[in-house]
């Protein structure tokens, strides 16, 4: 019986698997970033000190289309702008428009509405332009000086609105709105998402009297509103994303939740500081299925007045161009939004008392008048 020798020639070449392709699969998001920063940041170090060729153990030895597909993919905004920033290589690869695009129609469905996709060409950097204008959410707090020229205003918004429960989107809406005509300068501010007696089914269960299904609710609804001025192309998210306040209308009972986030207005005016309100107004039968019935956006000064639209949108402008694009701290969001229902409440009080007392000087004044009008005629 013979055998047959196999000659090393014909022996089965090893499969070698590309380490950050294992990483990928196995290892979370945020250590697969930490080792790419490590590894870039060791051939930095070895380059400089022992002026070396490039090892293979270096980043850019890795396939581009392995980090694309399995890396830059899994990360979210501000991780991928942490990696951009690692190297030139990186900022190449992160720069792509795709990437950004997929992350931004994640985020908020209402990205992929064809309006969107046309307004978002025209921005200098595409979706990541809009995306770092639009993620997280605007802070602005510095009120600007009395005698500012505001700009022109412009000549629409487009509010993207997103709501989601439990991080999941129930309802999306685009609603495009002309600013420039003198009905909208000239009436109190207001942007309606739904048609009269249109109503949005959600996967909510309605509850009449329960304090705890409220609690829940404030914590799994929540809320993204951008407004984009196509012309500027600039664009802000102005929703606290969480409710500030979930309550019972007192008189119809039905539940409305709020989202609040307060803004820098026009310094020694009682629009110094203003509060752009979304209130989401929900009703149903008890048992069924809870129904979005309202969406609106409002905007209010430190007297609890609504503003006009000519004042509210020079504002949104200027939140929009000088604003911080932060995390919103929801615990702070909800404290500035009862702190600016403080204000409106004493400045109500403050208003009553002031008026009532000049209600009583005026009474005294014409009393007067009369005794001496009386003495006058000899009565």
């Amino acid at each position: 019986m013979s055998y047959k020798r196999h000659s090393h020639n014909s022996k089965p070449k090893p499969i070698r698997y590309n380490p950050f392709f294992i990483l990928s699969l196995l290892l979370p998001t945020s250590i697969i970033i930490i080792i790419i920063i490590m590894t870039s940041e060791s051939h930095y170090h070895e380059t400089k000190n022992k002026n070396t060729v490039s090892s293979t153990s270096t980043i850019t030895a890795i396939q581009p289309d392995i980090i694309h597909t399995h890396i830059l993919t899994r990360l979210d905004g501000a991780t991928l702008a942490t990696a951009a920033s690692v190297s030139s290589h990186l900022r190449h690869l992160c720069s792509g428009e795709d990437i950004w695009k997929n992350l931004c129609t994640a985020t908020w469905p209402t990205f992929m509405d064809p309006t969107i996709c046309h307004v978002i060409s025209s921005f200098p950097y595409g979706h990541r332009s809009i995306f770092s204008d639009a993620y997280p959410s605007l802070h602005h707090f510095s009120p600007s000086p009395p005698n500012h020229r505001p700009p022109p205003p412009p000549q629409e918004l487009i509010s993207a609105v997103d709501i989601y429960y439990k991080g999941n989107p129930i309802f999306s809406r685009v609603q495009r709105t002309e600013t420039s005509n003198n009905l909208f300068l000239t009436s109190p501010l207001c942007f309606e998402v739904l048609q009269p007696n249109e109503f949005i089914q959600t996967p909510v269960n309605f509850v009449r009297k329960d304090e705890e299904w409220m609690s829940q609710l404030q914590e799994s609804f929540t809320l993204s509103w951008i407004l984009i001025d196509p012309i500027q192309k600039r664009a802000a998210n102005i929703s606290s994303r969480r409710p500030v306040s979930v309550k019972r209308h007192w008189l119809t009972r039905d539940l409305e939740i709020v989202y609040a986030v307060v803004m820098a207005g026009e310094k020694g005016r009682s629009t110094e500081k203003v509060q752009c309100v979304v209130k989401v107004t929900c009703c149903g039968k008890v048992g069924g299925e809870l129904h979005v019935k309202e969406v609106n956006l409002v905007m209010e000064d430190m007297e609890g007045r609504q503003m006009m639209g000519k004042k509210g949108v020079m504002i949104l402008q200027r939140a929009m161009e000088n604003g911080e694009r932060k995390k919103v701290d929801e615990v702070r969001a909800m404290e500035r939004f009862v702190k600016f229902s403080r204000i409106i409440k004493e400045r109500r009080e403050m208003k009553h008392r002031r008026e009532k007392a000049h209600g009583v000087v005026s009474m005294l004044l014409a009393f007067i008048a009369l005794l001496l009008f009386c003495c006058i005629a000899g009565f």
